[in-house]
């Protein structure tokens, strides 16, 4: 049949068809790396940044963890991507450019290329992701004590 020699609609194979080729990836966001510690991070800060553990080329994923009250000590943009962050548990406060942006659970917010943020965690803490779309994941500038009070 016809139909078992492609691949259907969305990119996967049909159920016994080898392409000799990965068509997903599955990783655990909680087995990634806590990187914040590689990079001098203070304590209150989790981040686990999963773009190479996924294999994303022009995807980027990471996963944040905040401690009650805990600001990001650097605010930061990127040239060249849009950025999603989504809250799964807890609230924050996002600065993006010189507006304070309030989020509760579930709530997204999109950022333009070039748009300055930080964020600080609730009184319970968060636990947010971060989707990124573009080619170059060193693409950010980071900017410390960018949201002073």
């Amino acid at each position: 049949m016809a139909a078992e020699a492609a691949l259907s609609g969305f990119g996967v194979p049909i159920r016994g068809q080898n392409t000799g080729m990965a068509v997903y990836t599955k990783k655990n966001m909680r087995e990634v790396e806590n990187q914040a510690p590689k990079f001098g991070m203070p304590d209150g800060l989790d981040a686990r940044f999963a773009r190479s553990a996924l294999g994303g080329k022009t995807l980027g994923l990471s996963r944040f963890e905040l401690a009650p009250n805990f600001r990001m000590p650097f605010g930061h943009k990127h040239n060249e991507q849009e950025e999603v962050y989504v809250v799964v548990r807890g609230s924050a406060r996002i600065k993006v450019d010189d507006e304070i942006v309030e989020l509760g659970e579930w709530d997204a917010i999109r950022f333009d290329k070039d748009t300055m943020r930080d964020v600080e965690a609730g009184p319970q803490g968060v636990e947010y992701l971060a989707f990124s779309a573009g080619d170059d994941p060193q693409d950010a500038e980071m900017v410390q004590g960018w949201w002073t009070d």
